[in-house]
């Protein structure tokens, strides 16, 4: 059986993980000249900077996560962008929220709209978890991190938000008492968070 053309390849990858980037390609050995032929032949396009994929491709509700973790991959998905994707509250965030590390660069992306967030150390690493989204895996904290994050920055996206995810995590049962005390500890919002959590073990 003779070797798949470069040009095969690159529309496997992408209707592999519905999209492929330029990078990816290059961890592949295959030019970037594929790409650009196969755009202006019409076989794929282009969505946003950086990001490609085949024309008729189905998109998933969660499509803005996998774009932004096919263009930021060192990112993690946050706060209310991770509440929608738990299905947890009632947020519907225009922009996929990103956590990236306080020295990280920020990314320039026409789309999705990303609303960036700084964490450092344990912050940033600790809950994150691994999903696969239109077959790309993206980084996303779990429910328990993601309710620690809320009342972290609780000034930004509202009190009422991080009580009402708190709420309907734990009526869901996403998450237990020990883990939210251990992601409380790390996000440093034990003593803001202790009266709201005594009041639902009550």
């Amino acid at each position: 059986m003779p070797p798949r053309s470069n040009r095969e390849r690159t529309l496997q990858l992408a209707r592999r993980a519905r999209g492929v980037t330029p990078r990816e390609l290059t961890e592949q050995g295959i030019h970037r000249q594929v790409l650009t032929r196969l755009v202006e032949q019409g076989q794929i396009e282009r969505i946003a900077r950086g990001v490609y994929r085949l024309p008729e491709q189905p998109v998933s509700e969660n499509h803005g996560l996998a774009l932004a973790a096919a263009a930021v991959p060192q990112g993690v998905i946050c706060l209310l962008s991770a509440l929608q994707y738990h299905g947890i509250g009632t947020q519907l965030p225009s922009e996929v929220w990103l956590a990236l590390d306080r020295r990280a660069w920020r990314p320039k992306l026409a789309y999705p709209p990303l609303r960036i967030f700084r964490y450092t150390g344990e912050a940033l690493t600790a809950g994150a978890q691994t999903h696969r989204i239109e077959g790309r895996l993206v980084k996303i904290y779990g429910p328990a991190k993601t309710v620690a994050d809320c009342f972290k920055y609780r000034n930004k996206i509202g009190l009422d938000v991080a009580m009402e995810a708190l709420r309907e995590g734990w009526r869901a049962r996403r998450f237990t008492m020990d883990e939210l005390d251990r992601y409380a500890a790390i996000c440093r919002v034990q003593k803001v968070m202790r009266p709201y959590l005594e009041a639902l073990s009550a």
